[in-house]
């Protein structure tokens, strides 16, 4: 009871705090309120990638192709570009689109999952640098054509962007507005830091729900060995898919949100550099574990904002001769290369998958994990392990595996 009860008062706590954090923020100015509005759609970006990285094991350095296809959804559907630039679009909506969000945040994700679909099923074969090299040039080819889809038919206004976009309206109130609640006004960046924190909630609990069930054990036994996965019956080629799905829908939907936001979209705010700090984020925390991954996305959205008043002091001591855009990357840099040496599962590391000095973390194969799992660890039976689980999914004699009764193990065939 005691320890509930410390968890609960933990739980309140954190609450209090995220709630009143972008009112303090907003004291001090509305840049720190952006920040953290910066640092929670980062956040939503690192636990979708997290889920094809973290849970299935494939490394996917295109991920930002999704976030920019759900932003540019966005911006056509909610700005007077089309309207302008095509007479029957304006003729069928002579008071322009303006599609509300719950159109296009939904169809934003479907669009963005289905995308991600289509990469996954020519690279099935491929793993490691194979699948990365492949989805990075797959990142950099939508953002490519986003470029060139300005001309000769002006779709995206090319590398100009799109602007006017329309903001969030939930229930009457223009996120895009203050607002003045009991004679205190809200500013529309603290607006924003509370949908986009009600989203980063709803991210966490659907990932969660994913991790603990029959489908998130099924992605980390192909993560861990994928042969022995496929030889216990695991239908390693929708897996992976569905993995390649959702992790691309919390990305479209990140975007979208990116967009109304920001009013304005461009090309250069989905470059390859976007897709390896999101990459960063998810190895920076902990891969796998919800918890690590927000922290490392925090950190990172977060750190080079709190460095220029670092690399202030610094660049006025030696008479402006430090190059602050040099200065804070190095330093970033050398923060991240130094945490990675001393702990290199990552900040934050699912408990089950804490190193001892010279581990090699995720290296460890099906066969090798399933043998050495007689002895619980951290509270956790050996049928508690998603690993062992698979084993059991055609045995007869496992009625308590998570993974369910032995009947359905045809669920993934």
């Amino acid at each position: 009871m005691k320890t509930l009860s410390a968890r609960h008062a933990r739980r309140a706590v954190l609450a209090a705090i995220l709630l009143l954090l972008p009112l303090v923020l907003q004291s001090l100015g509305h840049h720190w309120v952006r920040v953290a509005d910066t640092s929670l759609l980062y956040v939503m970006l690192a636990l979708g990638l997290n889920v094809v990285v973290g849970y299935a094991g494939l490394l996917d350095l295109g991920y930002v192709a999704f976030y920019a296809l759900g932003a540019y959804l966005f911006a056509l559907l909610t700005s007077p570009h089309l309207t302008d630039h095509f007479a029957w679009i304006a003729a069928l909506f002579p008071q322009g689109l303006h599609t509300p969000w719950w159109v296009t945040i939904p169809l934003g994700a479907a669009l963005a999952a289905i995308l991600g679909m289509l990469l996954g099923a020519p690279t099935l074969r491929l793993r490691g640098d194979y699948l990365a090299v492949v989805t990075l040039g797959f990142g950099e080819i939508v953002r490519l054509l986003v470029i060139n889809l300005g001309h000769p038919v002006n779709i995206t206004h090319g590398a100009q962007g799109l602007g006017l976009i329309d903001p969030v309206r939930i229930l009457g109130v223009d996120l895009g507005q203050p607002l003045v609640v009991a004679g205190h006004e809200v500013a529309s960046v603290t607006l924003y830091y509370y949908l986009f924190l009600t989203l980063v909630l709803i991210t966490i609990v659907i990932c969660q729900r994913l991790q603990d069930s029959r489908i998130g054990r099924a992605w980390m036994a192909i993560r861990d060995d994928e042969t022995a996965a496929r030889s216990m019956g695991i239908n390693t080629r929708n897996l992976k898919l569905l993995a390649f799905g959702v992790g691309a829908s919390f990305g479209g939907i990140t975007g979208a949100m990116f967009a109304a936001f920001q009013g304005f979209v461009s090309p250069e705010a989905f470059s390859l550099n976007e897709s390896v700090l999101i990459v960063a984020m998810v190895v920076f925390g902990g891969m796998g574990h919800i918890p690590g991954v927000v922290l490392g996305a925090v950190l990172l959205a977060a750190l080079p904002e709190m460095l220029r008043y670092v690399v202030g002091p610094l660049q006025a001591a030696t008479n402006g001769q430090l190059d602050a855009g040099v200065v804070r990357p190095l330093l970033i840099a050398l923060a991240m290369i130094v945490t990675m040496l001393c702990r290199s599962s990552g900040l934050w590391p699912t408990p089950d998958k804490a190193q001892a000095p010279g581990s090699t973390g995720h290296s460890m194969g099906l066969a090798d994990q399933t043998s050495a799992a007689p002895a619980p660890r951290n509270g956790l039976s050996r049928s508690d392990s998603p690993l062992w689980s698979i084993s059991c999914i055609s045995a007869s004699n496992c009625p308590s595996s998570p993974l369910g009764k032995p009947s359905r193990a045809n669920q993934f065939r």
